[in-house]
């Protein structure tokens, strides 16, 4: 049986980029038909609502705006989005907080491979997460504490803002996120996922515990040092990471 085709969008400013993504596409990835491209952002709404793809690979800068200029001017369409970018800590923060699909140039095959999985998995069920507009918005939030961050649990996604979150803990292959209403969600990720992607008011405390420090009620040194959290949680600061606490409060 013939794999359904995924309709989709290249939208990269450089023309040897474009073809050798079209080239490993073709190749490796026989199951995306590429229906059009765009060279700057402008170009790229124009397209992406004259074709309304399944599918958009999309270069982070681009001549008159970035991608999340084109996504912005896009919301009335329904796309999944394969971002294309050089190294930036910055978006690349935003994109890992909103669970996008992101490849670093120079691309890589089985990176690549992946991240049309995972893409055509999203198509096939229609998720109704506009993950999208979450990379819009947490772009353009220089704020952490209320950017959102998606939380892939064993039933789906679920989207907090993060200003929600008291402390993280590993647990296993899982984490534990508890939040300041009380509940608790079980993400689908090791606590090192967190502790690269989340930056203040976010610090690792402890090879099990990530805390907000915005919620930090006070800190005791005495066994060892720890922590009282907003809602009277203990928790243990261990000595590879004190001084870094410490840092904070000087």
């Amino acid at each position: 049986m013939v794999a359904r085709r995924i309709r989709s969008v290249i939208v990269e400013d450089e023309l040897s980029a474009r073809e050798a993504l079209k080239a490993y596409l073709q190749k490796y990835c026989p199951q995306v038909e590429i229906i059009g491209e765009a060279h700057d952002s402008r170009q790229a709404v124009t397209v992406l609502h004259e074709l309304q793809p399944q599918l958009v690979f999309l270069d982070v800068e681009l001549p008159f705006g970035n991608a999340f200029d084109i996504l912005e001017n896009c919301k009335d369409l329904q796309f999944e989005t394969i971002f294309v970018t050089a190294f930036s800590e910055y978006s690349l923060r935003a994109l890992n907080q909103s669970a996008a699909y992101y490849l670093l140039k120079p691309v890589g095959i089985e990176e690549l491979i992946a991240a049309v999985d995972k893409a055509a998995q999203h198509i096939d069920v229609r998720e109704s997460i506009n993950r999208n507009q979450i990379a819009v918005a947490n772009f353009r939030e220089q704020q952490v504490r209320k950017r959102q961050i998606i939380l892939p649990t064993l039933e789906g996604f679920e989207v907090i803002k993060m200003e929600e979150i008291i402390r993280l803990q590993g647990n296993g292959n899982f984490t534990d996120i508890h939040l300041r209403d009380g509940s608790k969600k079980m993400a689908c990720r090791f606590l090192k996922h967190y502790d690269e992607i989340l930056e203040y008011p976010f610090l690792r405390v402890h090879k099990s515990h990530i805390i907000n420090l915005e919620c930090v009620k006070s800190y005791h040194k005495n066994t060892g040092g720890y922590v009282l959290l907003e809602d009277n949680t203990q928790v243990d600061i261990s000595p590879n990471y004190k001084e870094n606490f410490l840092q904070y409060f000087k």
